[in-house]
C-alpha cells in the first residue's frame, strides 16, 4: 500500500539533519533499474551526500557520488528503486526558540549569516524549508509566560523573547529563504484561562497542567488570531499551528492538559475564528507521542478528533492533519492513523537530544535517531 504522509519535519534542538551516512568513502548511487547494463552505460550525473559519522569525524560533510545503472565495484552502494514510492516529503526543518535566537545573536553578523545560509539556503546550504516556533513560552524560553498574562484578551502583546530574539532571527532566515513555512505551537494557555476541571471550572493558577476553561474558548481562539497577526505585522506569515504542544503531558515546565474531547471542542471554535478573520493558517491536531503517553482512552487521538468534528463545521478546511513527536511508541502509528483517514496529512514536528537521553554521544544516538526519524 502506498502511504502518503504530506509533511515530515525533523526538529532536533536548534538544527536537524535530513540525510546521514556513516562511511568515510563516497558511495555510488545506483538507481536500481539497470537490468544488466554495464558501467559504460553510466549516467553522468552526481548525487550530493551529507555525511555524519558516529565518531564525530564527519559532521554533515558534503560530498558527491556518481549516479550509475547496473553493477559497480564501489565498496558502498545506495540502491534506489525508482519503481517504488512511499510518502511525499514536503520538507525538513528546525526549531527557532528563544535560546536558539539568543545564541545566534551572540555570533558576529558575518558568522551568523554564513551559518543561516548553510542551513536554510536552497543554493548555498541544506535548504531547510520549515521552522517551528512556540506561541508564548517553551522549554527553551527566558521564563514562563504567555502573550496575555494580564486577564482580558485586549491585553495581548508579544513578549521580548519574540520581539528581541525570535522575530529578528526569523527575518534573517526569510531574507535567505522567503519560502520558509513556519509552524507555531503553544506550551500553555494564559493561566487566567485555566481550570482544574472543566465541569466545576475551579480556577487553576499554575504554569503546569490544568485545563482550558470552555468559557474562554473564544478568547483563546482570538489569542491565536492576534498572535498570527502580530507576526504578520512583522512581515512573518504563519503557515500552520497546533492547538497544544503535548496535550497529554501534565508535567512539562509549561503545559495545558487537553484530552481529545476538549481539543475537538476548542478546534471547532478555533477553525471558525480563523475563517471569520480571514486567517489562512492551517491547523494540525494532537502534537504528541506515538503512544499517546500511555493514556488508554486517548489512543488514536487524531482520529477521535476528526470523528468528533465531522466535516461540515465552519472552517473545517483549516483542519488538515495531525502532528507527532517520538518520545514514546513506534512510528508505525503514523501508518495506522493515515489508513483510517487518508484525507488528512501528517507532520513530525519534534525530536530532541540532550543529557537526558545521552544525545550528545553520537555513537549512541545517531543511528537510532536516523532509523526512527529520517
Amino acid at each position: 500500500m502506498k502511504l502518503k504522509i504530506r509533511h515530515i519535519l525533523i526538529f532536533i534542538s536548534c538544527i536537524a539533519t535530513s540525510l546521514t551516512a556513516c562511511g568515510s568513502n563516497s558511495p555510488a548511487v545506483n538507481p536500481g533499474n539497470g537490468g544488466g547494463k554495464s558501467d559504460s552505460d553510466s549516467i553522468s550525473t552526481k548525487a550530493s551526500l551529507y555525511t555524519t559519522s558516529a565518531d564525530g569525524r564527519f559532521l554533515l560533510d558534503k560530498s558527491n557520488a556518481s549516479i550509475t545503472t547496473g553493477s559497480n565495484m564501489a565498496p558502498r552502494t545506495i540502491v534506489v528503486d525508482t519503481t517504488t514510492t512511499y510518502q511525499t516529503m514536503d520538507g525538513f526543518g528546525a526549531a527557532i526558540t528563544y535560546s536558539t535566537a539568543y545564541n545566534l545573536l551572540k555570533m558576529s553578523q558575518t558568522d551568523r549569516t554564513k551559518f543561516l545560509k548553510e542551513t536554510f539556503s536552497n543554493t548555498e546550504g541544506y535548504g531547510f524549508s520549515y521552522v517551528r516556533i512556540s506561541i508564548g513560552c517553551s522549554d527553551f524560553s527566558s521564563k514562563e509566560y504567555t502573550c496575555c498574562d494580564k486577564k482580558g484578551i485586549e491585553n495581548f502583546a508579544l513578549y521580548s523573547d519574540e520581539t528581541n530574539y525570535v522575530i529578528p532571527i526569523l527575518k534573517e532566515i526569510l531574507a535567505i529563504n522567503p519560502n520558509i513555512k513556519i509552524i507555531g505551537s503553544p506550551w500553555t494557555c494564559p493561566k487566567w484561562m485555566k481550570v482544574s476541571d472543566i465541569n466545576t471550572k475551579t480556577s487553576y493558577d499554575s504554569w503546569t497542567n490544568g485545563h482550558l476553561n470552555p468559557d474562554y474558548y473564544q478568547d483563546y481562539a482570538t489569542y491565536f488570531v492576534d498572535w498570527i497577526n502580530a507576526f504578520k505585522s512583522n512581515g512573518i506569515n504563519i503557515y500552520a499551528v497546533t492547538p497544544q504542544n503535548e496535550p497529554l503531558n501534565t508535567g512539562n515546565c509549561a503545559s495545558t492538559y487537553m484530552p481529545w474531547e476538549e481539543e475537538a471542542a476548542f478546534v471547532k471554535v478555533l477553525a471558525s475564528t480563523f475563517k471569520s478573520n480571514n486567517v489562512n493558517t492551517k491547523i494540525y491536531v494532537f502534537d504528541h507521542n506515538y503512544d499517546y503517553d500511555g493514556v488508554s482512552d486517548q489512543y488514536e487521538y487524531p482520529i477521535k478528533v476528526y470523528n468528533a468534528l465531522g466535516t461540515s463545521f465552519e472552517g473545517s478546511e483549516y483542519v488538515v492533519g495531525s502532528a507527532y513527536h517520538n518520545y514514546g511508541g513506534s512510528n508505525t502509528e503514523l501508518t495506522n492513523v493515515h489508513n483510517q483517514n487518508t484525507s488528512k496529512g501528517l507532520i513530525f514536528d519534534e525530536a530532541s537530544i540532550g543529557t537526558w537521553n545521552n544525545g550528545r554521544t553520537l555513537s549512541v544516538r545517531l543511528i537510532p535517531d536516523m532509523e526512527d526519524i529520517a
